[in-house]
């Protein structure tokens, strides 16, 4: 598992593919929260939504680069509660 504490605030968090999956707000205990403003789609837009920190494979500087493509980890994100999207 990666340092939590190497993730910045507003780094982006892409997919494993590069794709754009959110922007960091900031870490929440085990999950990272996404900015409201790029996180979700549909019903799910404009709320806030979260990544668990084991689906992080790698920081590289200002991007936050996932274990799975995009496509996959948006279906992984979680509300607040800790429900999936």
């Amino acid at each position: 598992m990666v340092d939590a504490a190497e993730i910045k605030e507003h780094a982006e968090v892409i997919g494993a593919d590069g794709v754009h999956v959110g922007t960091v707000d900031r870490v929440e205990g085990n999950r990272i929260k996404l900015r409201k403003l790029d996180s979700g789609m549909g019903t799910h837009k404009a709320h806030h939504h979260f990544i668990s920190l084991g689906l992080v494979a790698d920081i590289e500087g200002d991007k936050v680069r996932l274990s799975a493509n995009a496509d996959v980890a948006v279906t992984l994100e979680e509300e607040d509660s800790g429900t999936n999207v």
